[in-house]
């Protein structure tokens, strides 16, 4: 597999993560657990996925690039 479909696949699975951590903190809010880390549970899976995403969203500019010079 190349690294381009490795990186959609980690982006993929990072989705998943994020949800159900958004989910965990809203029923947490819901039954008023003052739990802290509950809230911060989200920011795990939410950097390496601003970075996936960013590298996803850029990569058909750089590689139109790359095919119009050649």
């Amino acid at each position: 597999m190349s690294s381009n479909l490795w990186i959609r696949q980690i982006h993929r699975w990072l989705s998943i993560a994020f949800t159900l951590a958004v989910i965990a903190n809203i029923v947490a809010l819901t039954m008023q657990i003052q739990a802290t880390w509950i809230g911060l549970m989200a920011f795990v899976p939410l950097i390496p996925l601003l970075a996936t995403g960013l590298y996803l969203f850029a990569l058909p500019y750089l590689s139109g690039r790359s095919e119009a010079r050649s």
